[in-house]
């Protein structure tokens, strides 16, 4: 029988999974809709359709993952599928670096001749990125999809077996996907924090050279500005959350491990929601959807 506490790890995974599919079904839809409508590559839109697109795919995992957690899924299902699971949660990540990357370029108030260069050629460049990363993340997949996955079923069977002796030692693969992970967190937090300082400094010389009525512009700025570092702070809780889970650190189906899973799933579900809200096209066509679904009930 399970325990109390896993019972509501359960919950809180499901109400995770569908919250997580709802919002970036939402994107899809919305972006989707304007690709096919305006037939021509929107750079913006067509970034975030393949974000949300690899976003469903890893709640779906990590869905099989929490089930697996409770003993309610197959260890060698699991290990088959955990190939899987890194290239879609490396192409997520750099997906997400690329609209950093996107945002800075395109709001960050800075005059460098650098970022005037990157702005104009940022929006060319976004199919390649998009086609550059897919290449990067499915290196692991086709050349070393023997090594993770002889990998994965040793720890998923030291984790899941209750007479096996857990595996402590860090292996070269297991240094190798984090240091894989490091190059797009760098580049993310490079393009995050300097458009959250470059924001931050010019709505403070905005509000101390104002002298009429508070300029709107200074509201868009702030409310951007939290966006973004909530979106840093589901970043990096994602990426500690993936290193210590992936160094085994806390015994299965134990608290702190239940709540590093967690934390690690509430990065694709939770940023999405703050693109919605963020975003007033999306928030209105959210809006839309949902009304149209209760209607439609």
């Amino acid at each position: 029988m399970l325990e109390f506490y896993l019972i509501i790890h359960f919950l809180f995974t499901v109400m995770q999974f569908l919250i997580g599919v709802l919002a970036n079904g939402i994107i899809v839809v919305v972006n989707g809709t304007e690709l096919i409508k305006q037939r021509k590559m929107i750079p913006l839109a067509l970034l975030l359709c393949c974000l949300a697109i690899s976003r469903i795919c890893l709640q779906l995992i990590i869905f099989f993952m929490n089930l697996g957690t409770l003993f309610l899924i197959e260890v060698p299902l699991l290990a088959d599928n955990f190939v899987i699971f890194v290239f879609v949660n490396e192409l997520g990540l750099w997906f997400a670096t690329w609209l950093g990357v996107y945002y800075c370029a395109k709001i960050a108030p800075i005059t460098h001749s650098f970022f005037f260069w990157l702005k104009i050629r940022i929006s060319k460049w976004m199919p390649w990125l998009i086609l550059g990363s897919m290449m990067y993340a499915s290196v692991p997949s086709v050349f070393c999809s023997k090594q993770i996955w002889v990998y994965s079923q040793n720890v998923l069977s030291s984790l899941f077996s209750p007479n096996a002796t857990q595996i402590k030692e860090t292996s070269a693969l297991q240094i190798a996907f984090l240091i894989r992970l490091l190059l797009p967190l760098l580049i993310f937090l490079g393009s995050t924090l300097l458009l959250i300082f470059s924001l931050g400094r010019h709505t403070w010389q905005m509000r101390n050279t104002a002298t009429g009525p508070r300029d709107p512009s200074t509201g868009v700025h702030v409310s951007t500005i939290l966006s973004v570092l909530s979106f840093l702070v589901l970043c990096l809780s994602h990426y500690m959350a993936a290193a210590l889970l992936s160094f085994q650190i806390f015994q299965l189906r134990s608290l702190v491990f239940l709540i590093c899973l967690w934390v690690f799933g509430s990065y694709p579900s939770g940023h999405s929601m703050i693109l919605i809200l963020g975003n007033p096209k999306l928030k209105q066509n959210a809006k839309k959807l949902l009304l149209h679904g209760k209607c439609c009930q």
